[in-house]
């Protein structure tokens, strides 16, 4: 059979801060009950997440609910995501719950850039392109291939102190090797675990220098999404 939709249905400890987030998202509310049991379907385009309450000791932090939504482009849905995030907060949720991670290439995916929303429930909900990035020629070089380690434990496996880990021993190793454009995604994400972690020196250190690396005005345009990262976290630590 052809035009089937799935809906995931995922626990969260209360239907109505679900609907609170995913309107932020730009969903909008299709079903709601409260009796006999809480239960709402949320739906943005295509795209319909249902939710189901669970009892007060439900905790999200231990929650395993989770789905893959393969999208068109991951780039475009984010920042329709992050638009939303920062006219309701004034900057992106990065760390706790709920936060959402940048999209970033995933080496145990084929290269398929993917990213994800940890919701008020604790659900990781994973967004993954339908088609893998093309092959970049730094890819083989120790640096690139321990970041794509890092997004590996870090994103999708939510260690953000194991990614943190590669990170640091990649950076001291490569820092008089790596290039520019290499140094600037690592640091980039070196910060942004380091925010999860809530440490903010840490982030702090990698965002300066990030700041100061030269990049000539090709290397800027091709990474203009880590740029954009790069304001997005100092406006989370308030620099």
């Amino acid at each position: 059979m052809a035009n089937e939709i799935a809906i995931p249905l995922l626990p969260c400890r209360s239907i109505d801060e679900m609907v609170d987030f995913y309107t932020m998202l730009g969903f909008r509310r299709i079903y709601y009950q409260v009796r006999p049991n809480p239960y709402v379907l949320l739906k943005r385009e295509d795209l319909q997440l249902g939710f189901f309450g669970m009892p007060e000791a439900f905790k999200p932090e231990d929650s395993y609910g989770t789905c893959v939504i393969v999208v068109p482009d991951t780039g475009e849905l984010f920042e329709a995501f992050a638009a939303g995030m920062r006219a309701a907060h004034g900057k992106l949720l990065v760390s706790g719950i709920p936060r959402m991670t940048r999209p970033r290439r995933r080496k145990n995916d084929g290269n398929h850039s993917g990213f994800a929303v940890i919701d008020p429930g604790g659900n990781w909900i994973r967004f993954m392109a339908a088609r893998p990035l093309p092959e970049k020629e730094e890819a083989t070089s120790r640096l690139t291939a321990s970041l794509n380690r890092a997004v590996v434990m870090g994103d999708s496996h939510g260690k953000h102190e194991r990614a943190a880990e590669i990170l640091d021993g990649a950076l001291e190793r490569d820092k008089d090797t790596a290039s520019a454009a290499e140094l600037l995604e690592a640091l980039v994400y070196r910060a942004e675990l380091a925010v999860r972690a809530k440490d903010h020196a840490a982030a702090g250190h990698a965002l300066a220098r990030a700041r100061a690396l030269t990049l000539t005005e090709a290397e800027r345009e091709q990474l203009a999404q880590s740029l954009a990262a790069i304001d997005d976290l100092e406006a989370v630590l308030g620099l």
